[in-house]
């Protein structure tokens, strides 16, 4: 770390020392004329004020400014000197009236602009430009100019940020060319029309220019304070003015890719208000929502004050995003929140059983395996159910081993029903596909046995099994029946059966905790498997188990595009892609249940069927 502190210091004085040398050398302030110093004086003063009104660009309030176009104008109206002097007053102007910003930062933004106006004049004027007016006939050195500044800009900048250690270079690079691209390809315009203006007109045209330039960021900042305020309203729950639902599973995602990324600690809680009916009942509804209204004051007060995300996620219902914070963590501030909620007053409360507000809340940590939102906030939810079965007024932490009370989304025998009947559609098209996940269902239903899995993980994975492949009735079928080898193209498409397979079952609600085993099934321990080349942990569970058991069976039974192995090659294989394809906790436990299945016989040390 310190390293890395070192060699961003060091990057900031070697660019400083090199812009200020350059200005050193380029600039020659004595021998401008009096019309020129006016020029110098008038560009400075529209930078200073056009820095002032700045446009604001939607959605992310990025703003657009005009210091650039001022200066690429000047550049190709004017010598260089001249341009140096503008950028040389605007910034000992800035470095006095901007005292909040500390005086290095002046300095390396004097030298950046330096080294970027330097650079570009000399490129113009190599590849052909001519000064004092604007040739619309040759654009050719304008926008070279214009790209040249664009990018080492952005590359200077960059460099800072990768010695800083912010972030990945490509997050660094890709991150600043695509939040900045719109508004620079806007500052080469708004130069060439400035160029004109101040080429036709002088310093009139400089005048109409920063009048246009102020009238746009009044208009501008006018739309864009309703956007806002659309915005926000779109985002808020009208009647406790908590991030609503949608907006709190948005944020929810960016928190969850941000903690994924950087490898830190993300919880969610989800809390319910107990017995809020009963409060409905006595009080009626007009004085349950101001319980609610009161009650979201309380959460946003408390969160706030953490940095946590808290919104309304439906009728008494509430959840908080807690970054970099673990569910230990969680669970003392939900304690401590719970506590606080039980000795506030709320007028009427005494009503309730136990004689004040309570609420029941489930904490779920995100891992590396986690696989969405959904199955991060369901985690959380059963939690939370199960605190209410304990008797209410309670925080629940998740625990994948714990057996939870609550009713499952998922009912085995009945769902298994529903499933076979989806996949005998597959006795018309694919008769291998169909029996291929009856036995990958059976071994399932063996491993499950083996395996230190929840009740709810238990059926998760037997349902998984047998519908894991239902993607590949969107396949044609000359491709699922075809004999040899597939080619690329054929391939390819076949890889698309897990993303197909998740599209046809996420219209059905209550089968979404299968979707990571319909879709990651074939990833790889490695991270060379698809669809998204996920590695390790960060594949769920389930799905690395489905993983063995699929490629066990698809191994050792007759397919049109693949030689058949016998068991002893197959369990050869897993060993072998122990490591590679398979997650290794899983192998041997998995080779140990064929051992031992009364499916197999091993007879002079080969494993036949039966």
């Amino acid at each position: 770390m310190e390293f890395i502190k070192t060699s961003s210091k060091r990057y900031l004085l070697g660019v400083s020392i090199l812009g200020i040398t350059a200005f050193i050398f380029f600039n020659k302030l004595a021998h401008h004329t009096l019309f020129e110093w006016v020029i110098i004086f008038s560009l400075t003063g529209s930078i200073l004020l056009l820095n002032y009104y700045l446009i604001p660009i939607p959605p992310k309030g990025n703003s657009l400014s005009m210091d650039s176009s001022i200066i690429l104008a000047s550049l190709f109206l004017y010598k260089l000197g001249l341009t140096l002097d503008v950028l040389f007053i605007y910034a000992a102007i800035y470095l006095f009236t901007q005292r909040n910003i500390v005086w290095w930062k002046h300095v390396f933004n004097f030298a950046l602009y330096t080294l970027l106006t330097v650079g570009a004049y000399y490129l113009f004027i190599l590849l052909g430009g001519e000064l004092g007016t604007i040739n619309v006939k040759s654009l050719f050195p304008y926008t070279i100019s214009f790209i040249f500044y664009f990018f080492t800009n952005v590359l200077l900048i960059g460099t800072y940020f990768l010695l800083s250690g912010v972030d990945s270079p490509k997050y660094v690079l890709w991150g600043m060319i695509k939040e900045s691209a719109t508004s620079y390809s806007s500052t080469l315009l708004l130069s060439l029309v400035l160029g004109i203006l101040i080429g036709s007109h002088a310093l009139f045209g400089l005048f109409l220019f920063n009048v246009i330039s102020f009238l746009l960021s009044l208009a501008f900042n006018q739309h864009f304070k309703l956007f806002k305020e659309i915005s926000e309203k779109a985002n808020k729950d009208f009647l406790t003015d908590l991030n609503n639902h949608g907006y709190f599973k948005e944020l929810l995602t960016e928190e969850m890719n941000l903690a994924k990324e950087n490898d830190l600690p993300l919880t969610v809680a989800m809390l319910d208000i107990d017995d809020f009916k009963k409060f409905n009942d006595l009080f009626g509804h007009i004085d349950g929502d101001q319980l609610l209204k009161e009650f979201g004051a309380l959460l946003k007060a408390e969160t706030q004050a953490k940095g946590y995300i808290v919104a309304r996620y439906g009728g008494e219902e509430f959840s908080i995003v807690l970054p970099n914070t673990d569910r230990q963590d969680a669970f003392a501030f939900m304690n401590e929140l719970r506590k606080k909620a039980n000795d506030t007053y709320f007028k009427g409360v005494e009503g309730l059983p136990y004689g004040c507000l309570s609420f029941s809340a489930g904490v779920a940590e995100c891992k590396k395996e986690t696989y969405s939102i959904s199955e991060l906030l369901n985690h959380a939810d059963q939690a939370m159910y199960a605190a209410k079965d304990q008797g209410k007024n309670l925080v629940h932490i998740y625990n994948e081993y714990s057996e939870y009370t609550v009713q499952k989304s998922l009912s085995i025998e009945k769902d298994l029903e529903e499933l076979e009947l989806q996949l005998k559609i597959f006795l018309s098209k694919d008769v291998y596909t169909y029996r291929h996940s009856k036995r990958v269902y059976q071994y399932a239903v063996d491993f499950s046995k083996k395996l230190t899995l929840s009740e709810h993980e238990r059926k998760t994975l037997i349902l998984g099994a047998i519908i894991h492949d239902i993607g590949k009735l969107e396949i044609p079928r000359d491709i699922i029946n075809k004999k040899g080898k597939l080619d690329p193209h054929e391939w390819e498409m076949m890889k698309k059966h897990v993303t197909w397979g998740k599209e046809i079952i996420s219209t059905n609600k209550k089968l979404e905790d299968l979707i990571p085993l319909v879709e990651l099934h074939h990833e790889r321990y490695d991270g060379n498997g698809y669809p998204y080349g996920l590695k390790g942990k960060t594949i769920p569970k389930l799905s690395r188990i489905l993983c063995v058991i699929d490629s066990f069976d698809a191994m050792t039974t007759e397919r049109p595009y693949q030689k058949t192995k016998t068991f002893s090659e197959a369990i050869a294989e897993l060993r072998n892609c122990s490591g590679k394809q398979f997650d290794p906790q899983f192998v041997e436990p998995f080779i140990e249940m064929i051992k031992q299945s009364n499916h197999v016989e091993e007879v002079d040390k080969e494993l036949v069927l039966i």
